[in-house]
């Protein structure tokens, strides 16, 4: 099964399971739920066997101050964690704290599987800006992990191998990114880029041409505006400043580790800024981030803070306490953040932030300057609507129809809207 079949299945399960749950009444009712007079309190998460590794240290940490909690570990990959949680939830087994992406926070708060975090825990220390992406209508369902920004990475070995410079990344547009990436790709050096068809990339490009990916629950965009954002995705595969439409949903199906930045294969991507730690590691190269290229007359850079990702609780847990003092560890303890550092995006806690960025890792320290050095270009991100997490999946089917040539932009672009404004219809 590809990527894309899982994705659809992932949304699929979602809708199901949380009309499912919608229904279900009760929750766990075993006493306290931990051995030798303990609580004990779930929490779900996904990511790497490092992220697992590290999370586990968290936890260990946390029950070390707080001796009368255990608190146990859900881990999933990511290919399988919304299906996996929203199979839980449908059970009226949901985990007591998850992990959980902002595209996906309001179809779990909008059917009631999420709970109010308002006065649960201390968020006076956090960035307000940032705390209030996890707040709809007023109520706030989640808890920023830390913040990224999707922006572009760039190998400076590569270049150079390729005899090319670092372009100004406060003046370039999206035509001279192309024309970069095709003059590295003709010498043979590296490829010059990789694409993807991650949301967040159009999302910028269409602030940058003053539209919004969402209004309110209708897709924002024109129609001239995704076909311009194909166009480039084409040029790059016509002028091979990156590879073939085959080659690259190949690379598109991997992660960090195994792209061409990561394999030293490629000169430059598209990646979140907290994965900047894993392409340095797989590569063994010292990469520099770079501000998103612009389109002509563009007067914003388009680009966003968003949070990597957030905590919730379950409107079910019977351990609201606990699940509150928990995601108050892993926000607000630096212990915590001594721990764990920038693998969920770096702190939002001022405090928190201040007594770990001596222990950040070389990386992520140039991760933290180059958030400092755009941050006053970056927008406030809003949860996006219902049925956003089908999104990546209707766009890259849409996406690959055009590259691989099955359809016409005009064509594409149609189907895509029809059927990304039917997800989000509400």
């Amino acid at each position: 099964m590809n990527l894309s079949s899982r994705k659809t299945m992932m949304a699929a399960a979602l809708s199901a399971a949380m009309l499912t749950a919608a229904a279900c009444g009760g929750g766990d009712s075993g006493g306290d739920g931990g051995d030798g007079g303990k609580v004990k309190i779930t929490f779900a998460y996904w990511g790497s066997d490092a992220r697992q590794k590290l999370t586990e240290q968290a936890i260990q940490k946390f029950e070390e101050k707080n001796p009368t909690i255990d608190v146990e570990g859900d881990f999933s990959n990511w290919d399988s964690y919304y299906e996996k949680l929203a199979t839980k939830v449908a059970a009226n087994d949901a985990p007591d704290v998850l992990s959980i992406e902002i595209r996906g926070l309001s179809e779990y708060a909008g059917r009631g599987a999420l709970m109010d975090l308002g006065g649960k825990l201390p968020t006076a220390d956090l960035d307000q800006q940032v705390l209030a992406s996890g707040q709809i209508e007023g109520k706030q369902w989640a808890v920023p992990t830390g913040v990224n920004a999707f922006s572009m990475l760039a190998n400076p070995a590569a270049l150079e191998k390729a005899k090319k410079e670092l372009p100004d990344d406060a003046t370039w547009t999206w035509d001279q990114w192309v024309t970069l990436a095709q003059e590295i790709s003709a010498t043979g050096a590296v490829t010059g880029a990789e694409y993807n068809f991650n949301p967040a990339w159009l999302q910028i490009y269409a602030a940058q041409r003053g539209e919004k990916f969402y209004d309110g629950t209708k897709i924002g965009m024109s129609t001239d505006t995704i076909k311009s954002w194909w166009a480039i995705h084409q040029k790059l595969i016509e002028t091979k400043g990156s590879p073939d439409a085959a080659k690259s949903e190949e690379i598109g199906d991997t992660g960090p580790e195994q792209s061409l930045l990561g394999t030293n294969a490629g000169a430059m991507g598209m990646w979140w800024s907290n994965q900047l730690n894993a392409l340095t590691k797989s590569s063994g190269q010292d990469m520099t981030l770079l501000r998103m290229p612009k389109a002509e007359g563009a007067t914003t850079s388009g680009m966003f803070l968003q949070p990597a990702m957030f905590y919730a609780a379950s409107a079910k847990t019977e351990r609201a306490a606990e699940a509150g003092k928990f995601i108050d560890f892993l926000v607000n303890d630096p212990d915590a953040a001594g721990i764990l550092l920038s693998d969920r995006g770096l702190p939002t806690n001022a405090k928190v932030l201040a007594a770990v960025k001596d222990k950040l890792p070389a990386a992520d320290q140039k991760t933290l300057d180059f958030i400092d050095e755009v941050k006053s270009e970056l927008s406030p991100i809003e949860a996006p609507p219902k049925g956003a997490l089908e999104m990546e999946d209707i766009l890259e089917r849409a996406s690959e129809e055009v590259v691989f040539g099955r359809a016409t932009p005009d064509e594409a672009a149609a189907k895509f809207l029809q059927e990304a404004n039917a997800a989000i219809a509400g």
